[in-house]
């Protein structure tokens, strides 16, 4: 086994047992069950020893040994650095809020204040109908646009098969490639996929709160096609099995490699629905198996675009709150004047924050990063050519600062 094969296996079995010290660690693993840890759990100070001596052991090999592995390498000792800051965490060692995302993630996000959102809030102050209060206007605006309960399997599975269409056009996947979809509430998030390996996902929609129509595309093509389940497949398909390359098997959530994935599966949204592509097909197939007007949709759609400016809101909350600047009173304040989220939504989101901390830059700036990366690949204006290039990046998964030294 060569030097950099020997890495990757000790780099699983680390993970697993960092596992052992919290649930949530593991997203995904489909390698040799014999791997799974026997015994009790190790020391966490004896994990992050370990952890260590694997780092320096990456920062030792020669040329010779690594021949043309030199990016495979890259990653793994990205990923071993970050192991050792998660092992931090579970001892109670916490960093800042930057210097955790950099610790964890592998990059740092742009700061965004109260300043920059009060732009976008006019605007969309100018833009929502009624009287009143912004929040309490643009939800009582927006409640018109729940996708009823009894129609949400039709609308959702009818969004599910557009998504799987269009990514069929540019990638083959396997004949068992399949995923079933459940309904759950009680979560801090809204929808989660479960690869289980062989080209298998568990999605699982939380039903604590209203779907509104443009969730159904945004669930659809992140948790399915091209987003999670394409990703983890692609990974499975040409890194695990037709290359050995065993760190692909497991999927660490609180690691570098959940910048690409949460980035990809918001990006891939707009590679497999340009703009107006989705606008229409949202207006004349989703709107009316929701029973929605679709004469509603054009100031609905004039309104996402803005919406989706408040994506960092998550980033400036998480901030403050993880660096004790102010308390959660304050923060759910926050979220409902600058997210435009209600009491009880915001109240959610706090919970995924404190539960995911730092994490919440995976959404946002996962998804920019992606994208400025894509733009610096794709020397023309062809959009097969952008499917090509951001599934070669699924099949060949890049770090944030790797993607960012791609980036001139």
């Amino acid at each position: 086994m060569n030097k950099v094969n020997q890495l990757a296996e000790k780099y699983v079995k680390l993970s697993l047992k960092i596992g052992q010290h919290s649930k949530y660690y593991v997203d995904a693993y489909y390698g040799p069950e014999e791997w799974h840890p026997q015994d009790v759990k190790t020391p966490l100070e004896q994990l992050k020893e370990e952890a260590l001596a694997l780092y320096k052991s990456s920062e030792q090999l020669t040329n010779e040994e690594i021949a043309t592995q030199q990016t495979r390498l890259e990653f793994l000792r990205i990923h071993f650095s970050s192991s050792i800051q998660y092992i931090n965490q579970l001892q109670g060692k916490h960093l800042n809020f930057m210097s955790e995302c950099k610790a964890l993630y592998d990059i740092q996000p742009p700061e965004y204040d109260e300043e920059h959102f009060n732009t976008v809030l006019a605007e969309l102050d100018s833009l929502v109908p009624g009287t009143g209060e912004l929040n309490a206007r643009f939800n009582n605006y927006r409640s018109e646009f729940i996708i009823p309960v009894n129609k949400l399997s039709q609308v959702f599975d009818a969004a599910i098969e557009e998504a799987r269409s269009r990514t069929l056009k540019h990638t083959n996947l396997p004949a068992n490639e399949n995923f079933n979809v459940e309904l759950v509430n009680n979560q801090v998030w809204s929808a989660y996929n479960w690869y289980k390996g062989n080209s298998y996902s568990l999605i699982q929609l939380n039903t604590d709160f209203p779907v509104y129509i443009e969730r159904a595309i945004d669930l659809a093509a992140h948790e399915g096609y091209p987003g999670h389940h394409i990703f983890n497949a692609q990974m499975e398909k040409y890194l695990v099995n037709d290359k050995g390359w065993m760190e692909y098997s497991i999927y660490n959530l609180y690691s570098p490699l959940s910048l690409l994935a949460e980035g990809s599966a918001n990006y891939g949204i707009h590679v497999a629905f340009p703009w107006q592509e989705r606008v229409e097909f949202e207006r004349d197939i989703l709107f009316p198996l929701a029973g929605i007007n679709p004469n509603k949709s054009e100031l609905y759609y004039k309104i996402q675009t803005v919406l989706h400016q408040l994506s960092y809101v998550d980033n400036m909350v998480a901030c403050r709150y993880i660096n004790n600047e102010i308390d959660s009173e304050q923060a759910i304040r926050l979220l409902m004047k600058y997210a435009l989220s209600s009491e009880e939504r915001s109240r959610q989101r706090l919970a995924f924050i404190k539960h995911n901390r730092s994490y919440v830059i995976t959404y946002n700036y996962g998804q920019d990063l992606v994208k400025d990366y894509l733009a610096n690949q794709v020397n023309n204006q062809s959009h097969d050519e952008l499917w090509r290039v951001f599934l070669e990046l699924l099949a060949n998964p890049k770090t944030g600062s790797m993607m960012q030294k791609d980036i001139k």
